[in-house]
């Protein structure tokens, strides 16, 4: 009985784990957020391609949106944990 309690509380840690990460990454979102809004209309934006060390030019208010977009996905994903 007691390796039932064991295991729950390893699960519980792993959730606390999970949703401290989550919050971590959902900051650091709010933030980029906020520098994208902050930007001046004519400024360049550099989007990395994912898994590779390669900039490429971007549209300022399309990747605001898409950074916008993430953000709420990250909130709700915190909200169903």
């Amino acid at each position: 009985m007691s390796s039932k309690s064991c295991s729950s509380d390893e699960q519980f840690e792993g959730q606390a784990a999970v949703k401290e990460e989550l919050n971590k990454k959902i900051k650091e979102q709010k933030v980029l957020v906020d520098e994208l809004c902050n930007l001046k209309k004519n400024r360049k934006v550099y989007i990395q391609q994912r898994n590779s060390n390669i900039f490429f030019v971007g549209d300022r208010s399309q990747t605001l949106t898409s950074c916008k977009k993430e953000l709420d996905y990250m909130k709700k994903e915190l909200q169903d944990i």
